[in-house]
């Protein structure tokens, strides 16, 4: 299937897949520390076991950083 990540087309060689695998297979660092976004919304930690990626999904993984002064 191909999907968009990161703004990037991405062929994976699966027909099902669920975010969990797709944080691993794209060797994410840190993924608890990853918020992702699924065409366009957001997903709660509590779905990415459960939420299964389709043909042409748009998938972001977004890093959020805490600082200032």
């Amino acid at each position: 299937m191909i999907l968009k990540v990161n703004g990037e087309a991405k062929i994976i060689d699966q027909e099902r897949l669920a975010v969990t695998e797709l944080l691993s297979l794209c060797t994410v660092e840190s993924p608890e520390m990853v918020s992702v976004q699924l065409n366009g919304k957001f997903l709660g930690r509590d779905q990415y076991a459960s939420a299964q990626l389709n043909e042409n999904d748009e998938v972001d993984f977004l890093y959020f950083l805490g600082g200032g002064e």
